[in-house]
């Protein structure tokens, strides 16, 4: 056993500040060369992976540094101006004027601007993502006919809802997040009748429509878990909804799958449609090991390959003789494995091999920031942009009740993150909607509304505090639509990052 991209407007304004040391990962090197190296690294794509992660990163660490320095100026005659003119040069967009204009009668309100300047940062990001697509994938064009030849019409992954596993399909595993399906849970305990539902819908388009193929054609359902641990501090760092407890996260990621699986069989009675794979994620050094199904396509804990045990062994070979590696230790764990299974997790696991390089070229032997350092928490059903390692902590949810679990987690994350600082707990709540169905968008405003209402009133010593501020967006998915502002709780207009 085995253990290219185009310009984009976001990325034109970088902030030089430095994050809050209690964000260590905000600092690392911006050099693309390193320690790092190996055959099947794809050097330009790391380049291209790690510009945009800076670009982004540094505009929210850049707002405490930027802050203080406005802060500084706050009895200056023409503070309003000078204020303004350093957020346009180095935010990128401009402060509320009511906000500032009231810094001569009290203390400047550092923390309703840093909510502000969250938010609209966030706002910056999200448009320049669906507007520009600065994490376009070499692969795209091929990868579904690709995944089809493996065997499958989809593949739908659930990561846990962590922040360090939010880039999961775009950076640890390389794949177009457009042709992925994400949906995070905390403790990767995905919903089994949410599941189901996406398998319905996925093969009735396959039978109607013909997409992404055709229901006759020899392919199958794939379901992924991604679990997570931590080898630099296995007993603090790993999952908090196991207990950083590493078989318990594993074995609740396989049961969850299992579950799965028999639930099609005895609702549908066609199991065999269904396919499943765990993968567990090192979140110190981003490499995965990849449990394989055997012939009857079940998992075990104890059959899997290890993708930082390959780096190094294959370090020294050529391209061809690393891929033959691979290929290999595949065979060797689980020979009995369908081919087109084998086949996808070899381009899986080669490919985190150029993320392992990217991690050491970038931090070293592993990521300086091991635990949380997310910028915000997300609410809702959405977030398709976040792609990025440790930049928000996700709650998905239709109602505050069913996912009180994960709210509470968040919140006590942000206590440690922001509010021991004295900083607010920044919360987007935002739901997306399809507007080819009738009133969908009405729905998805009133769903804002009321978990919004909710977060303030679960967490309303912070709210009344000015340590808790909330964002409302929805967005129409059915296209590369922006994000909708309904509602803020930093200024009366309630515009917070509106254009």
């Amino acid at each position: 056993m085995l253990r290219s991209s185009r310009q984009s407007a976001f990325a034109s304004r970088r902030t030089t500040g430095r994050a809050p040391l209690r964000r260590p990962g905000a600092v690392g090197s911006a050099g693309g060369g390193g320690v790092g190296s190996h055959p099947l690294c794809r050097v330009d794509e790391n380049a291209q992976l790690h510009a945009y992660e800076r670009t982004v990163k540094d505009a929210f660490d850049g707002i405490v540094p930027i802050l203080k320095e406005i802060s500084a100026l706050q009895h200056e005659a023409d503070f309003v101006g000078q204020a303004q003119r350093i957020a346009r040069q180095k935010l990128g967009f401009e402060l509320p004027g009511e906000i500032l204009e009231g810094a001569w009668v009290e203390q400047l309100d550092m923390r309703r601007l840093f909510a502000w300047c969250v938010f609209q940062t966030y706002r910056r990001f999200c448009d320049d993502f669906f507007a520009n697509d600065p994490l376009a994938s070499a692969d795209a064009a091929g990868f579904d006919a690709f995944l089809q030849a493996c065997g499958f019409h989809t593949l739908d992954i659930s990561p846990c809802a962590d922040g360090r596993l939010a880039h999961v399909v775009r950076y640890v595993l390389r794949l177009p997040h457009r042709s992925v399906r994400r949906k995070s849970y905390a403790g990767a305990l995905f919903d089994i009748e949410n599941s189901i539902e996406k398998w319905v819908e996925t093969e009735m388009l396959r039978y109607r429509e013909g997409r992404p193929n055709l229901a006759d054609a020899p392919t199958r359902y794939l379901k992924a878990v991604v679990y997570h641990y931590s080898s630099v501090d296995p007993e603090h760092e790993g999952c908090a909804a196991h207990g950083s407890d590493t078989q318990k996260a594993a074995q609740a990621g396989l049961d969850r799958l299992n579950g799965f699986r028999e639930a099609v069989e005895n609702s549908f009675c066609c199991g065999a449609s269904i396919d499943l794979l765990l993968v567990g994620l090192d979140t110190d050094t981003d490499a995965i090991r990849v449990h394989l199904p055997d012939g009857e396509g079940d998992l075990s804990l104890d059959r899997y390959v290890d993708a930082l045990e390959l780096y190094r062994d294959t370090r020294s070979m050529s391209a061809g003789e690393a891929i033959a590696t691979v290929t290999a230790a595949l065979q060797g764990a689980a020979p009995e494995s369908a081919e087109g299974m084998q086949q996808l997790v070899a381009r899986l696991l080669a490919n985190n091999i150029s993320q392992i390089v990217y991690v050491k070229n970038a931090h070293g032997e592993h990521y300086p920031d091991i635990g949380h350092a997310e910028r915000f928490i997300g609410a809702g059903v959405g977030f398709e942009e976040i792609q990025l390692r440790n930049l928000m902590y996700f709650a998905y949810l239709n109602t505050v009740e069913e996912a009180t679990p994960d709210t509470d987690v968040g919140i006590k994350i942000f206590r440690g993150l922001n509010v021991a600082h004295g900083l607010p707990v920044p919360i987007v709540v935002r739901f997306d909607y399809h507007s080819k169905v009738p009133g969908a968008r009405d729905r998805a405003v009133k769903r804002c509304a009321r978990v919004a209402g909710a977060l303030t009133a679960r967490y309303a010593e912070l709210a009344e505090k000015g340590l808790l501020h909330i964002l409302q967006l929805v967005r129409d998915c059915t296209a590369d639509s922006a994000v909708e502002v309904l509602a803020c709780t930093v200024n009366a207009g309630g515009q917070a990052g509106a254009h």
